[in-house]
């Protein structure tokens, strides 16, 4: 008789808890004085997290109920139970297990020139998505909108980019999919609320950031990136590097600091880098990190496709900052400031559209290539972002960053080399552990 109600206990539980952290959540918002939030990037952090905790608490203590009772060994579970099964456990029980996903993955047969192909296709999709959405990004967090009402006010909530571009992708994603035919795979839906969380700090944290750091500042913590991403692989993933990548990453990060420290530093009338700034950037790079090494964890594990990666994250992501808008009253201030400031729609559409285009170059990348070789291609755009303005807009290029230039694309070519070498060794040992 107990077993016959588990799945009301379960659904009840859930759905109490939700409502209970949901009001408490409204009642502490009442309290506190809502221009001090709005003030502190901080405070609103915290109240971010405690949003996001009414869906992921409710999830854990679910997960825990789940476990405990054994709820998902039953045979007659009906349609709740598979979707409990969907979310918390393998669901495909006919697929085969995952592999270990400590190991790595097998090497793929394709040709070198297939590889080629493909590098420079995730390249080329890279620079000109983020390119297009760099630009946009810092023209919303800092320019000032004015209407045909002669009416003018800057947007200030990070939140709601963060919301719009992950919906855009999530239905694109999901469209996709309804009329596309792609192999099942065993992921449990909980496993993508770890990188969509992080996800969305990261870009939380990288669109305040720009309230409280110089440009060059943000630039320079984005090239240095690789190395926080490789040791995170070794946490997340337990990936083993040679160490000419380990060589190779340093020389990467000393190129760009080099080339950007002596070109940014002319800029007139930027606003000072302060503590804050350091400390959102650093949350955003460790955050990034994680996130590309989790999802490369799982492409390895489960063999999704990057469309599937794309609506899992998008999913939880959607959720995530749904219920964090709404519980603070901004999804509605911000549909507000898009319907008084059109221009600013378009810019949002625009920018939601590249970052949607953009993940599917990701995912892509991160599964065809791993997260290092990704975060080459983005230290990259860099180096083009900058080159490109100078071009255009006729700046100096000093020798000293020229240098810094030179070194970079030194390491990446270094670290092509040995890694051809290095697949060419294990190629003529495979061979001879064969014939011997």
């Amino acid at each position: 008789m107990v077993r016959r109600y588990q799945g009301i206990v379960l659904g009840v539980l859930i759905i109490l808890l939700f409502f209970i952290l949901y009001l408490t959540m409204q009642i502490i918002q009442t309290i506190v004085i809502q221009s001090i939030v709005e003030e502190s990037w901080l405070l609103r952090l915290c109240v971010n997290l405690a949003a996001y905790g009414c869906i992921l608490v409710p999830g854990f203590v679910a997960y825990k109920y789940v476990e405990s009772t054994q709820y998902l060994e039953r045979t007659d579970l009906g349609s709740f139970g598979r979707f409990v099964r969907l979310c918390l456990a393998e669901p495909y029980s006919d697929l085969p297990k995952s592999i270990d996903s400590t190991s790595n993955p097998p090497l793929q047969s394709h040709s070198h020139g297939k590889r080629v192909l493909q590098l420079l296709y995730c390249f080329g999709g890279l620079q000109i998505s983020y390119l297009i959405w760099g630009v946009l990004q810092e023209k919303i967090m800092t320019q000032e909108y004015h209407n045909s009402d002669d009416e003018r006010a800057n947007f200030k909530d990070s939140e709601f980019l963060v919301f719009v571009n992950r919906v855009l992708a999530f239905a694109f994603s999901g469209i996709h999919l309804m009329f596309t035919k792609y192999p099942r795979n065993n992921c449990p839906l909980y496993k993508y609320v770890y990188c969509s969380l992080t996800n969305i700090l990261s870009s939380w944290c990288q669109y305040e950031a720009l309230k409280f750091v110089t440009f060059p500042t943000q630039v320079l913590v984005k090239a240095s990136k690789i190395i926080p991403v490789m040791v995170m692989g070794k946490v997340v993933s337990k990936k083993k590097f040679e160490y000419y990548e380990y060589v190779t990453a340093v020389m990467m990060s000393i190129g760009m600091v080099m080339f950007l420290l002596n070109n940014g530093g002319d800029q007139k009338g930027v606003k000072e880098t302060t503590v804050s700034g350091i400390v959102l950037m650093a949350m955003y790079m460790t955050m990034d990190s994680f996130t590309s090494n989790w999802q490369s964890k799982l492409f390895s594990e489960y063999h999704m496709s990057s469309v599937q990666m794309m609506c899992g994250v998008n999913l939880f992501s959607c959720l995530l900052t749904a219920v964090s808008l709404v519980s603070q009253g901004s999804l509605f201030k911000s549909i507000l400031f898009m319907s008084q400031f059109p221009s600013f729609a378009i810019d949002c559409f625009l920018l939601s559209l590249c970052s949607a285009s953009g993940q599917l170059f990701i995912f892509y990348t991160i599964s065809t290539f791993g997260p290092v070789v990704f975060v080459i291609i983005t230290t990259l755009r860099q180096v083009l972002a900058i080159l490109l303005s100078c071009i255009i807009y006729d700046h100096h290029l000093s020798t000293f960053a020229a240098f810094g230039v030179c070194v970079v694309f030194i390491a990446i070519f270094l670290r092509i080399y040995c890694n051809q070498r290095l697949r060419n060794i294990r190629k003529q040992q495979l061979r001879g552990s064969v014939q011997g």
